[in-house]
């Protein structure tokens, strides 16, 4: 019997959905306005969470709950080395560190790994949803902020292996509601979901002051007034 649970995923993190979407970095990014120094400290912090997010849902794809969101397809990693290589250069492993922030969505993600592996879910679908759900919206607005040619410091929002992403989402919801989860599991990877996205909002907190710096206070300050509608998401889940 279906857990309902993708639905459950919906509209138990629209209210997280909203609040991340108008956080000042993301808000400027949707605007146009994307800063390349603080772009690239981003894309180190998804390096070191996809890659710890990867290791931990491959070590439990076999788990009952977990394997109904393991796709190897939807992986990031590699293309988080393309881009890191694209804006750091051939040495980016020596000159990358991990935020504070970073470091906290790594920790949790292990430690959930280790006692609770069935909440990996809430996880996988606040950023591989949300990555598919707005990802070519997302590569065409960095392009034209930074001038990037190609998949040059874009292969992130690129699934060559998925051709059609809307048959692909609506596979991996019918995955989450056949999953064997009860009212209580669910509730709780809800939970981890909506963490989830308040550690998102954490990463771009951070990266807000260099992007005043690079900006300006009263330009930031008019981006961000307000609430924008209809936005795109960069970290949240459709």
């Amino acid at each position: 019997m279906s857990s309902n649970l993708a639905n459950k995923l919906r509209e138990g993190t629209k209210k997280a959905h909203t609040m991340a979407e108008n956080v000042g970095f993301v808000r400027c990014f949707l605007r146009g306005v994307v800063e390349k120094k603080s772009y690239r400290k981003l894309v180190a912090n998804f390096y070191y969470v996809y890659t710890v997010m990867e290791e931990e849902l491959e070590r439990h794809q076999h788990h009952p709950v977990v394997s109904a969101v393991y796709f190897p397809e939807l992986h990031r990693k590699e293309t988080l080395e393309e881009d890191l290589a694209y804006y750091y250069g051939p040495n980016w492993r020596s000159q990358i560190s991990i935020t504070k922030a970073g470091q906290k969505y790594v920790d949790r993600i292990r430690e959930i790994s280790d006692t609770a592996p069935e909440l990996l879910v809430g996880h996988s679908y606040t950023r591989y949803l949300g990555d598919l759900s707005g990802g070519q919206i997302l590569k065409n607005i960095a392009q034209r902020a930074m001038n990037l040619s190609g998949s040059d410091g874009a292969a992130f929002y690129e699934f060559p292996t998925i051709p059609d992403e809307k048959a692909f989402k609506d596979r991996y919801r019918s995955s989450l509601d056949a999953a064997p989860v009860d009212e209580a599991m669910a509730d709780r990877i809800v939970e981890e979901a909506n963490d989830a996205f308040g550690i998102n909002m954490e990463m771009f907190q951070e990266l807000e002051g260099n992007l005043v710096k690079a900006i300006g206070q009263m330009l930031f300050n008019s981006l961000t007034r307000g609430r924008r509608r209809g936005s795109t998401e960069l970290v949240t889940a459709e």
